[in-house]
C-alpha cells in the first residue's frame, strides 16, 4: 500500500457515490500473477459445461475457489480493505464470494444494470450492507470496454426496475449524464456498491479485460446468490483473522463450483 488513508472520507465517497478506489495498493508483479490464475481459471470453466455464466456476448462471470489465487490472502487483509469495510459493514463482516469478470474481445455493451435487488436495509435505512471490490489484472485503456458508473445511483428508487435490476430505457440519459468511465491499472483496488447502476462497455481490442470480485456482506446478511468452498487443509492453514471472515463452506475435497450467480438480462446487450 502507498501512503495511508482517510477512513471516513472513504465512507463520505462511498455513501455519496457508490465507488470509491485505492490506487497502487498492490505492485504490477502482483497483479501480474492474479492475471495468470484467472487465465487459468477462465480456461478450466470453459471447458467444461456450466463453468462459465454469460454477462453478454464475449462476456463471462466464474466463481472460484479462494484457494485457487495465490493473492487471496494479501487481498482480503489488507489494510485498506479491512478499514473500509468495517466502517461499511461492521466489524463481523465477512466474505463470501470471489470470481472474475472477463469481457473478451467482442464484447458489447451491456444494459445499464445493478447486480442485484436492493435489500431492505438499503430501501428503508439507506444502509449499504454488501461491497464489491474490483481488482483489474491489466492495465485498461478505451479500446478494452472499459467499466462504467452512474455515481449516486445506489439509492435509487427501484419500483420501475425489471428484476429488481434493470431500470427502464427511459432512464438512460441521466445515467449517461452522470456516467464515469473508469480506468483502473494493475494494483489497484476499486470498492463499491453493486447497487449503483454501471454496465460494461465495447471491448474493441485484442485483450481480454479481466477484473477479479471479491464480494464482502455486513455479519447476518443472508446470501443465497454465492457458494464459497474452501478445502479443509486449506481453511487449516489461514490465519485466525482470515478464517473468522470467511462465510464459506468447508469440505474435505473441492469440486468444480456450479455457478449460481446469474444476472437476469445480461445475455442480451447490445451496441
Amino acid at each position: 500500500m502507498t501512503g495511508t488513508h482517510d477512513v471516513d472520507s472513504l465512507v463520505e465517497t462511498l455513501y455519496s457515490d457508490g465507488i470509491v478506489a485505492c490506487r497502487g495498493a498492490f505492485t504490477p508483479d502482483w497483479a501480474d500473477r492474479l492475471g495468470e490464475d484467472v487465465d487459468v481459471l477462465l480456461q478450466e470453466a470453459l471447458a467444461r459445461p456450466d463453468g462459465a455464466i454469460g454477462r453478454g456476448p464475449n462476456r463471462y462471470y466464474v466463481e472460484i475457489h479462494p484457494e485457487r489465487i495465490r493473492g487471496f490472502q494479501d487481498l482480503v487483509t489488507h489494510p485498506w480493505v479491512v478499514d473500509l469495510a468495517t466502517a461499511v459493514l461492521g466489524p463481523d463482516y465477512q466474505v463470501v464470494e470471489i470470481g472474475f469478470d472477463v469481457p473478451l474481445p467482442g464484447a458489447v455493451t451491456q444494459p445499464w444494470h445493478r447486480d442485484f435487488p436492493a435489500p431492505r436495509e438499503t430501501v428503508e435505512d439507506r444502509r449499504l450492507t454488501s461491497l464489491a471490490l474490483n481488482v483489474t489484472t491489466v492495465d485498461t485503456v478505451p479500446e478494452m470496454g472499459p467499466f462504467e458508473i452512474a455515481p449516486g445511483t445506489q439509492w435509487d428508487d427501484a419500483t420501475e426496475f425489471d428484476h429488481g435490476m434493470f431500470p427502464p430505457k427511459s432512464l438512460y440519459p441521466r445515467y449517461e449524464a452522470l456516467v464515469q468511465r473508469k480506468m483502473p491499472q494493475r494494483g489497484d483496488i476499486s470498492a463499491r456498491s453493486a447497487l449503483t447502476i454501471h454496465r460494461g462497455t465495447p471491448n474493441r481490442s485484442r485483450s481480454a479485460r479481466p477484473v477479479l470480485v471479491l464480494g464482502l456482506a455486513a455479519g447476518g446478511v443472508e446470501n443465497d446468490r454465492n457458494d464459497l468452498v474452501v478445502s479443509r487443509a486449506y481453511y487449516e492453514q489461514l490465519p485466525e483473522e482470515v478464517r473468522t471472515r470467511l462465510g464459506c463452506r468447508i469440505v474435505d475435497r473441492l469440486e468444480p463450483l456450479a455457478q449460481k450467480h446469474t444476472i437476469e438480462g445480461l445475455v442480451m446487450g447490445a451496441e
